[in-house]
């Protein structure tokens, strides 16, 4: 439930509230609703498999026939698309995406495809795959991922694109060697560009190490956020100016309502923005070579790249509740807050990627039913969820350790 201090109060009214939706919520049919609903998703993801396999079938037949292809100035994969545009009477641009799914499909993830027509993932769960896959070159080592991935892939719990992603880079991080060098080059590279100034307007382009892109992102929300409800300028207009009062050394920004009764002033000022990166000791200390997680973010964070943030962070180690018996309050200490939020990373909900950092912490069984305040019964939901839980009696899962 909601982490205040009245809220077991509340878990009363809350299953009085659910006790008038019974009727609703609990009808016989419901089953079979979601049944048909799920029937047709596989359908669906069947038939958008099939298509790529076809497609992939006229790709391959195409190409055969044109030894010379590499003189010519229409590629094969253009060819195609302007095929496939005409028959599905869609744009190039899009016609051309699927042909280049369907060569990942028939060319390069053959198994995961295999998963894919079966229907147990849609198309973009194989555009994330694919996407993760895409720099490996070594066909050896190509097929070990592609093989890993469909072995595992419908056994992972529903999820969003980045808890995806981080399954799929998981994989391939133990498997391709080469990678290491791939990612210490793109660190190599990293830089920012300012330029083209036109008319007092100027561009800045950069790559950065994710965790320092991640926080710049964070303090320029907080910065945009110090003005008063007045100030004409959008949110992303305010995120622009921002990065120049940050430049400046500034705690808030400047607002621009010109009221004599402007609210400003009386505002807290921006906070330094915290990113939460999840990692074994081992890793940290250099002795392991297991990637970290960064909440609220797609992908892992490198060993070589763990060791180098560790050196300036803020190190809070993660103690595991074991068989530690029930808290006695309804709020978790600070210490079994930390460790829910560190094994959920997002809302329990399937499919929903909301940071845990920002959900709120959930006892499965009521507080008020006698449940009780530990790991094996807490949770977390974004509030949209746990309010559909609550009231809508939605479904719920707690484990002790982990997903």
């Amino acid at each position: 439930m909601f982490e205040t201090p009245s809220a077991a109060r509340f878990d009363d009214w809350a299953a009085q509230a659910r006790a008038q939706l019974e009727a609703l919520t609990g009808t016989p049919e419901s089953p079979e609703w979601t049944g048909r609903i799920c029937a047709a998703a596989r359908l669906a993801n069947q038939a958008v498999a099939a298509q790529l396999v076809a497609i992939g079938e006229l790709f391959a037949y195409r190409y055969s026939r044109c030894a010379q292809a590499q003189e010519w100035v229409v590629d094969a994969v253009d060819a195609v698309a302007a095929e496939v545009a005409a028959a599905l009477r869609i744009s190039q641009p899009r016609a051309r995406g699927r042909v280049e799914d369907a060569r990942a499909l028939r060319e390069r993830l053959p198994k995961v495809g295999q998963v894919f027509a079966l229907g147990d993932i849609d198309v973009e769960a194989f555009r994330t795959i694919v996407s993760r896959t895409d720099l490996i070159q070594d066909p050896d080592i190509l097929a070990v991922v592609d093989g890993r991935i469909a072995a595992n892939v419908t056994r992972w719990p529903s999820m969003t694109r980045g808890r995806l992603a981080a399954k799929v880079d998981a994989i391939v991080a133990r498997v391709d060697i080469d990678a290491v060098r791939r990612r210490k080059e793109m660190r190599s590279d990293r830089e920012v560009w300012i330029g083209g100034d036109i008319d007092g307007i100027a561009q800045i382009q950069g790559t950065l190490l994710s965790p320092d892109a991640h926080a710049l992102d964070a303090r320029l929300t907080a910065l945009a956020g110090t003005v008063c409800r007045h100030d004409p300028r959008t949110t992303t207009q305010r995120r622009a100016d921002a990065l120049g009062a940050l430049a400046a050394g500034a705690d808030r920004l400047g607002c621009r309502c010109r009221r004599a009764d402007c609210a400003a002033g009386a505002r807290q000022p921006a906070s330094p923005g915290t990113i939460h990166v999840i990692a074994e000791q081992g890793a940290v200390d250099g002795t392991g070579t297991a990637p970290a997680s960064e909440l609220d973010a797609d992908g892992l964070i490198d060993p070589e790249l763990l060791i180098e943030l560790a050196q300036t962070a803020k190190l809070v180690p993660l103690l595991h509740p074991g068989d530690a018996p029930p808290e006695p309050g309804y709020v978790p200490s600070a210490a079994l807050a930390a460790f829910v939020r560190a094994r959920d990373l997002t809302c329990r909900w399937p499919g929903c990627d909301h940071p845990a950092m920002r959900c709120d912490l959930d006892h499965t069984v009521p507080f008020a039913d006698g449940g009780k305040t530990h790991a094996a019964n807490l949770k977390c939901y974004c509030r949209t969820h746990h309010l559909v839980k609550t009231f809508w009696a939605g479904p719920t899962n707690s484990y002790p350790t982990a997903r």
